[in-house]
């Protein structure tokens, strides 16, 4: 059965530099033409596009299949896209100048190319050259590095609706010729188009990287570019077992804070109504935001009930900032925030919810077993606490980015980790919780939640 009346199959598959593939010919840019036109001329319901593997046609690409009558075409260019889409899939009729009619030539050529691809696997095999997925993830950090520059430059700001790498370097103050390396690079990886010696942004780098645009995420990128010095320590914190460039929040710099609270914002309003689902407002009159940072979950739970008063506690550096959101969700008389340490100040108590987000990661066990001893001193009865965190699996090896979250909380941190379900249960029933249990989220975070007894 077939759902649709056309299903595309179109060749997206990766290869080295220098071998031939759908990719090297254009293949995105087809497919992104590709699924376009076809909302454009109103064929959404009737066309499905997928993208597969090797179709085998290497050197003829960009190459698709056209099912159910399982039609082969070769050399699709973007601008041929909407005479193809008006003529095989609205009227149905062949496009006769892309077509492969030829069968038993095509599947001689497929066959050969399969060969030729399969000796030279067998070669480099033999030879013991490293995979190109092995060599990928080694040199991964040349396209990072590229990208973070960029982005501490602001030079997708200034390169605004086009410049050419003069004018770049002129407006970030930096040498032209280095400038231009950078932003060739950049071409390279997809991030920036250039004519005519002219580069222009691509349509993710003018949506997130440059200023005013609706979705600018610089501000909390910026956080990420802070994280690079710290990494490159990692070899000595293995061999220290802690960070070698310890500076406690509170000393770094006003840039620092910023950039961090940005970024902590943004990935809290993401997830904040998630938690707040999960968590529910039943009951919670008082909750405290432990370390509540830009006070976004504050803002939400608080939003979701006009019963619901929020207390923030976060340093001084940055409670001005939670209030600066506050203000602006207009909360101000709902939501406060309260200068303290989480590490060793008191909490409080008559709350109904306490709310640990992105926290537990910081610190070491010990230190979280002494949090969640003081939470519970600060509950009501049946009040709750909430962890929000990166909650590892019992062999600690996934999810991965929890894993290699553990080694940012090495290099940056002098006791912190990602933890796991089993270690969040341990801490919340001997600090004396019952009814814990996890909760798993969409996305990267999940929830331990523990609950006081009446």
């Amino acid at each position: 059965m077939e759902p649709f009346r056309y299903h595309i199959f179109i060749c997206s598959q990766q290869k080295p530099e220098g071998i031939p593939s759908c990719p090297a010919r254009g293949s995105g840019k087809v497919i992104d033409a590709l699924r376009a036109e076809i909302a454009r001329q109103g064929l959404g319901d009737e066309v499905q596009v997928t993208t597969c593997g090797s179709l085998g046609l290497c050197e003829r690409g960009p190459n698709l299949v056209v099912y159910p009558e399982g039609i082969w075409y070769s050399g699709l260019m973007p601008e041929d896209v909407p005479e193809f889409v008006r003529t095989q899939l609205r009227e149905g009729r062949v496009l006769e100048r892309l077509v492969n009619r030829d069968a038993m030539a095509l599947r001689d050529e497929i066959r050969g190319n399969r060969e030729k691809m399969l000796a030279g696997m067998r070669a480099r095999d033999a030879a013991g050259v490293l995979p190109d997925e092995l060599t990928q993830i080694i040199r991964g950090f040349q396209e990072s590095r590229a990208l973070l520059t960029a982005i501490e430059l602001d030079a997708f700001t200034a390169i605004g609706a086009g410049a050419d790498a003069a004018a770049v370097a002129a407006r970030l103050g930096t040498d032209a010729r280095a400038t231009e390396m950078l932003l060739n690079a950049l071409a390279a990886m997809g991030m920036l188009m250039k004519r005519d010696a002219v580069f222009h942004n691509s349509p993710l780098a003018a949506r997130y990287f440059v200023a005013g645009s609706a979705d600018d995420a610089r501000a909390g990128l910026l956080h990420t570019v802070h994280l690079w010095p710290r990494w490159s320590t990692l070899t000595d914190c293995v061999r220290a077992g802690t960070s070698v460039t310890l500076r406690e929040t509170e000393e770094r710099d006003d840039a620092w804070t910023q950039a961090f609270i940005a970024a902590m914002h943004r990935n809290a309003r993401e997830r904040a109504a998630l938690v707040v689902q999960a968590v529910g407002t039943a009951g919670v009159k008082r909750m405290l935001d432990v370390g509540g940072g830009s006070g976004a979950y504050s803002i939400a739970f608080a939003q979701a009930s006009e019963a619901l008063r929020a207390e923030i506690l976060d340093l001084a550096t940055v409670a001005p900032i939670a209030q600066k959101h506050i203000e602006q969700a207009g909360l101000a008389g709902r939501v406060k925030t309260r200068v303290g340490d989480l590490r060793t100040d008191k909490l409080g108590d008559g709350y109904d919810l306490i709310l640990i987000s992105a926290i537990c990661h910081m610190l070491s066990p010990e230190e979280n077993r002494d949090l969640l001893r003081r939470c519970y001193a600060a509950l009501t009865s049946r009040g709750r606490v909430v962890v929000q965190d990166f909650v590892l699996d019992p062999d600690k090896t996934a999810p991965k980015f929890a894993a290699l979250f553990a080694l940012n909380m090495l290099v940056g941190t002098r006791g912190g980790s990602s933890y796991s379900y089993e270690e969040y249960t341990a801490w919340l029933r001997d600090a004396g919780f019952a009814d814990v249990r996890h909760v798993r989220l969409p996305g990267l975070t999940g929830l331990m939640i523990g609950a006081r007894g009446a």
